[in-house]
């Protein structure tokens, strides 16, 4: 057990928004309530968030109070005894409107067997991200007709996707056609993959509930993702060194006429004083799927602070400060954040949050599936950095997955 006694310690995802909100958010809970616990953030990309909260242990041994964990570990963590389970915390001091204040997609991937691990912190799932003011402007739209005899609109196949990308790809103006996230953390590639499977139809689970990436539909969704990812033509040239925060502050900077991406990049580019795309961006669908990925307040098993932190995490995810990530540049989990009529005229597309959560797809709750997205990483990887065969790389990749699950 952690020997803290005077400190409060947070666990954040590396993020500007998220930084600032948790700084925010418990200077203003420390005067409410009359805290006087010192805070410690602890500011983490993707892997050192996992590995110090998951795989060392942090929350199980009280390193950390509290910490922001995806729902991609959520089961991970719950399945090795990481998490204090909130529900007497709940039943005898509900957050506001607890539960209905929240979409059922955002409370479900926390609930095992009716124990509940999480609050929701930040929401916004995958989508197609474009530049409005470039597709709704009559000269491009009778160029691109006089190109390829077709009205340009957002695409609705993987094909017209590549196909408006190379249209609208102009490295000499600063302007690509279009922005993926290809930077090897373990999950962007995961995501992209996941969604060009989706979208033809694939699964990752066969019948016998075993993941399964060798299969028709994932070799002709790795097959066109290589061509994509290579194709000079129609993407940006840094993709392989953008992570999905990269990705969408070279978007917000008019860099490219489309991205797919979290929702909360495409809020980003309407909030941040620095976007050079205010008011020109829009959203949609990608290819009719969607991916439902969120961050939640977890409290640490080991924490000597239980009840501070879950009186901390419920005025966190107030109605106020829910509002106040949004406008911060986070994404706020409250359907009232998500209908607010302010926050509709300065992100004119945040309603769309929840007609995003219908279409969207979850990932598989899986204790080992840190290490099944990693070889899922690397499988992709190969196919865009190599000319080995997808054949050869999808069968390699499914006898690793094949050991983890044994």
């Amino acid at each position: 057990m952690n020997n803290r006694t005077e400190t409060f310690k947070i666990a954040v995802r590396k993020f500007g928004p998220f930084e600032t909100a948790m700084q925010k958010f418990w200077d203003d809970y420390c005067l409410l309530s009359g805290c006087t616990l010192k805070l410690e953030l602890v500011i983490m990309d993707l892997h050192e968030l996992h590995d110090r909260t998951l795989t060392q242990h942090g929350l199980a041994n009280g390193e950390f109070d509290v910490a922001h964990i995806n729902t991609d570990w959520i089961y991970e963590g719950y399945a090795n005894n990481a998490f204090e389970v909130l529900n007497s915390y709940i039943n005898q001091s509900p957050p506001i409107d607890f539960p209905d204040g929240w979409s059922a997609s955002l409370l479900e991937l926390q609930n095992f067997g009716d124990e509940i691990v999480g609050l929701p912190f930040h929401d916004g799932p995958e989508c197609l991200i474009y530049r409005k003011d470039l597709f709704e402007n009559e000269r491009e739209q009778t160029r691109y007709f006089e190109l390829y005899k077709q009205h340009l609109g957002v695409p609705k196949t993987w094909q017209e996707f590549q196909q408006v990308s190379q249209f609208f790809n102009r490295p000499d103006e600063g302007l690509f056609g279009a922005i993926l996230a290809c930077y090897p953390d373990g999950h962007n590639t995961v995501f992209d993959f996941c969604l060009q499977l989706w979208s033809r139809g694939g699964n990752l689970i066969d019948p016998q509930g075993k993941i399964n990436v060798n299969t028709p539909a994932s070799l002709e969704s790795l097959d066109f993702y290589r061509k994509l990812v290579n194709d000079q033509s129609a993407v940006h040239q840094a993709i392989r060194e953008f992570d999905s925060v990269a990705a969408g502050m070279a978007f917000s900077q008019g860099q490219a006429a489309m991205m797919i991406n979290w929702f909360g990049f495409a809020a980003m580019a309407e909030v941040d004083e620095h976007s050079k795309v205010k008011g020109k961006v829009n959203v949609d669908l990608i290819m009719s799927a969607s991916l439902n990925v969120y961050w939640l307040y977890t409290i640490g098993k080991g924490s000597m602070h239980k009840n501070i932190a879950y009186d901390f995490i419920r005025f966190a995810t107030n109605t106020a400060n829910d509002r106040a990530l949004t406008l911060g540049g986070g994404i706020g989990c409250r359907k009232s954040t998500w209908n607010d009529v302010s926050i509709n005229q300065i992100i004119p597309y945040y309603h769309k949050l929840e007609a995003l959560h219908t279409a969207a797809k979850m990932l598989p709750q899986h204790q080992n599936w840190a290490k099944i997205a990693a070889v899922i990483d690397q499988m992709v990887l190969a196919a865009i950095n190599t000319n080995q065969p997808a054949e050869e790389i999808l069968t390699h990749a499914q006898q690793q997955i094949a050991e983890i699950e044994k």
